[in-house]
């Protein structure tokens, strides 16, 4: 995880996190590179002890609620295998102006690639409790509302919003907690 001053204490429980492109660079306004990201999320819940609560992925960060009892090493994991994709994607495509930026605002301290895809960190936050939780996933629900977007969660695709409202989602996400299924 970097440099973050965020720990994770307790493994057994959901925590938030959010995970940003470096620089707030725009990279998932294509459907490609965000399947990248639905991919790893759904191999890594039926491969690697991950409980996946929600998520929100925007053209510049993603939002997650996750549960491991590996936490710290699946989030490192998921950023180095993802940032592989992605850059194997836009190299396979020539985006040339974002790998161009990715270059340009990798860290110093970066050496082992050419490109740095996520800042470092992700500030994972414990969810204590169901109320907790339920906060954090209308968080992340509503942010795409907010941005204005979507006038209605439900309505932005890459998002477990669909997931809670029963419609048909592109992912699973861990819904058994919730009191209302």
């Amino acid at each position: 995880m970097g440099r973050s001053r965020y720990k994770i204490y307790q493994n057994n429980a959901p925590h938030f996190l959010t995970s940003t492109i470096i620089n707030w660079i725009p990279l998932f306004t294509r459907p490609a590179t965000t399947q990248i990201i639905l991919d790893a999320l759904v191999w890594r819940q039926q491969n690697r002890y991950f409980k996946l609560y929600g998520y929100v992925i925007l053209e510049n960060h993603c939002h997650f609620i996750i549960q491991s009892p590996y936490l710290k090493q699946q989030i490192h994991d998921f950023k180095a295998y993802t940032a592989t994709q992605l850059i194997q994607y836009l190299e396979l495509n020539k985006v040339e102006k974002i790998l161009k930026q990715l270059k340009f605002f990798k860290k110093a301290h970066k050496i082992d690639s050419n490109y740095q895809v996520w800042e470092e960190g992700s500030h994972p936050q414990l969810l204590q409790n169901e109320e907790m939780l339920l906060q954090k996933l209308a968080y992340i629900h509503e942010n795409p509302v907010k941005r204005g977007y979507v006038d209605q969660a439900v309505h932005w695709r890459y998002s477990s919003a669909r997931n809670y409202m029963g419609s048909d989602a592109l992912i699973p996400v861990y819904t058994q907690w919730w009191t209302k299924n």
